[in-house]
């Protein structure tokens, strides 16, 4: 059972603490795992190496000088005694606020630098044997200590000891020798030896996993297995005119998936399939096709868009794409007038719309659908199981094509998606280039100067991406302020240049893409919004500051919107970082251009929480679980869960089953 923190008789203060977390319950506090361990062990003097860690008592010898230099930064130096050794100790940022006396014992715990020095991490008093052992190391954030998070844990973990229940069966516990719950998160958080660790961690892992296939196979039972009287009619031929009418010839990719959708519309089951692809692949050709045969068949259709600038240009390409078919499209957003909203709103309920473009106000109650069949929901992780089930019920027979720019191969995509089918378009069109990506080893737009200019004399528009609005002195990154006066700088006043980012309103949004788009703006400094949606044809550069902050996909994603013409695409990565592993990672996206190989990429170093939104999604997600690492686990999870759906009525997993009831009742965006 979850507790509250006040339950478990935590002060104010530490339930401040964990709400910086975003943690308010017993669950949430205890699955906040150390991200390493730190094994501390005293080592006798004539072992220690230089660079090594070490841990000592000692008595303190001189009272410690500080010297203060710069804003927040200072020295300070003392002498201790220990084993009749004297030790020149050496720390920084940690000016001296201890009341102690020349002569009382003092624990350090800092590296080894040679010759009787020591650069120390860590002044306490404390004695030496209580600080020895394993001790867990957690994520920070400014201005929190590790003590005060490890006093929070364990004051959560001790009263939850009696109310903590196993959520894996027991006959699983004993088949695969796991620990009980309460036993795991005790050998996580205050581990007695790393074995201890280890076993924890494989008994967490296997329950993140079962828990995560049981909601997965739950949602597919229930919206797969429903059936109805009949499937939409949809004349074939009709569908093949309407390929036949597209500006464009279809890749093979594309027709197969057509076809797939096109037998989903047609059978007596819900249609529930993610189309993935590359960026640029023709997943908006495939859409409309779908959308139009679902019109073909006498229903209406609509779709999701992550914001309103791309229901504005899904509408655009839409009208683009119908030729003659004859077919009525309104997109619906923020920015229209109420009487227009109104007008809009009163026609879908009459069926004088057969497809309604907009965002998630799409969900609203006053969104009336005089027949819906069909939902198409861009940029699928936004689009959650509440959601779902809104709009299922805003018509008799509601098929879902969700679409994803983040592809990745269909093993994984299955682990990750299997309450749904999955289609891929691996494919590109033909005549599509890839980005030519280049790498700037510094944070600095003065090493492309002259190509810029080149590029701004031929009339042709640059984004400009920064990882950060303003400037601020909790987050050490290139502002879009700073790009600006770069910019000014570098290239002159006599440029038009616009900006666009989260805080503005949506007219204001609105009006800078249509300046852009009309090559008004020749420069748009942006922060991420641009990830998805914009579509300006004459835009063939991409500049990112900070590049090194950004996930691969997401950089993958931004440089996607510079080809979207027939001129060379091209994305400068500036970063003035000195981390490899980080220099190593971004030269994978100038080296790569396949978005299955760089989705992977990412997935191994972010996990897949944050790539494909499988927290946003209303399915568990996965802390310690590694889909590459624990496949093994991933696969007996699945099994075991599909077991355990199959004998619902097993009195041992009614605990789980109720689980699953309630996450999905709870289930939201």
């Amino acid at each position: 059972m979850t507790m509250t923190l006040k339950e478990c008789r935590c002060t104010p203060k530490q339930i401040e603490l964990a709400e910086r977390y975003g943690l308010h319950n017993s669950e949430e506090v205890l699955t906040l795992y150390p991200f390493r361990y730190e094994e501390m062990v005293k080592k006798p003097m004539n072992e220690w190496k230089e660079k090594e860690k070490v841990i000592f008592e000692g008595r303190l010898m001189t009272y410690p000088r500080s010297v203060r230099f710069g804003k927040n930064r200072s020295m300070t130096r003392f002498q201790i005694e220990t084993e009749d050794q004297l030790f020149e100790v050496t720390i920084f940022n940690r000016p001296w606020t201890q009341r102690l006396q020349v002569g009382s014992q003092l624990t350090i715990i800092g590296r080894f630098e040679g010759h009787h020095r020591i650069t120390a991490l860590q002044t306490n008093a404390k004695p030496l044997n209580e600080q020895l052992g394993i001790i867990p190391v957690y994520p920070l954030k400014e201005g929190i200590q590790q003590r005060s998070l490890r006093a929070l844990i364990k004051k959560v973990l001790l009263a939850s000891q009696e109310s903590l229940h196993n959520f894996v069966p027991d006959e699983l516990i004993v088949r695969y020798q796991l620990m009980n719950r309460w036993t795991a998160l005790r050998c996580i958080h205050l581990p007695r030896s790393m074995r201890e660790v280890e076993l924890a961690r494989r008994t967490l892992k296997y329950e993140e996993f079962l828990r995560f296939h049981l909601a997965v196979q739950g949602l597919r039972n229930q919206e797969k297995g429903v059936e109805y009287i009949e499937g939409k009619k949809i004349d074939l031929t009709q569908v093949l005119a309407l390929i036949d009418e597209l500006p464009f010839e279809c890749t093979e990719d594309q027709l197969q998936v057509i076809d797939e959708i096109v037998q989903d519309l047609r059978s007596n089951r819900m249609m529930l399939r993610l189309v993935q692809g590359d960026v640029g692949c023709g997943k908006t050709a495939v859409a409309w096709v779908a959308m139009a045969a679902c019109v073909l068949a006498g229903k209406q259709a609509a779709l999701m868009a992550p914001t309103e600038i791309l229901a504005r240009q899904h509408y655009e390409s839409f009208l683009s794409l119908a030729g003659t078919f004859p077919v009525r499209i309104e997109v619906l957003y923020s920015a229209l007038s109420p009487i227009r909203k109104k007008e809009i709103l009163e026609k879908l309920r009459c069926h004088e719309i057969d497809i309604l473009i907009g965002t998630h106000a799409l969900i609203q109650d006053s969104v009336i659908f005089s027949d819906l069949g069909l939902v198409v929901a861009d940029e699928q992780h936004r689009f959650g199981v509440e959601q779902r089930r809104k709009l299922k019920a805003k018509g008799q027979k509601v098929d879902f094509l969700l679409m994803s720019a983040t592809p990745i191969p269909r093993t994984l995509a299955n682990t990750l998606y299997g309450d749904m089918d999955i289609s891929t378009i691996k494919t590109m069109p033909k005549g599509r280039k890839p980005v030519i990506t280049r790498l700037i080893r510094q944070n600095s737009i003065f090493p492309i100067v002259s190509e810029l200019k080149k590029k701004l004399a031929q009339r042709e528009q640059i984004y400009v991406v920064c990882a950060a609005i303003e400037e601020s002195e909790h987050f050490d990154a290139y502002s879009v302020t700073d790009a600006a006066l770069q910019i000014n700088q570098a290239l002159g006043n006599d440029i038009h240049v616009g900006f666009l980012h989260g805080r503005m309103s949506s007219e204001e949004k609105e009006k800078v893409m249509q300046q852009f788009e009309a090559n008004e703006i020749q420069i748009l400094i942006s922060t991420t919004v641009v990830e998805v949606g914009v579509n300006v044809v004459n835009a063939t550069t991409m500049i990112i500051y900070d590049a090194h902050r950004f996930g691969l996909s997401s950089l993958h994603q931004l440089r996607g919107r510079v080809q979207r013409g027939s001129r060379q695409g091209y994305c400068y990565l500036l970063s003035g970082t000195q981390d490899a592993d980080s220099l190593k990672r971004l030269q994978i996206l100038v080296d790569c251009h396949d978005g299955f190989q760089i989705s992977m990429e990412d997935l191994k170093l972010r996990g897949p929480g944050d790539i494909l939104g499988v927290r946003q999604s209303g399915l568990p997600g996965f802390i310690l679980g590694n889909l590459f690492e624990d496949t093994r686990i991933i696969e007996t999870a699945k099994k075991d869960a599909m077991w355990i759906l199959a004998h619902s009525d097993n009195p041992q997993y009614r605990h789980c089953i109720e689980s699953l009831t309630i996450l999905n009742e709870n289930s939201a965006v």
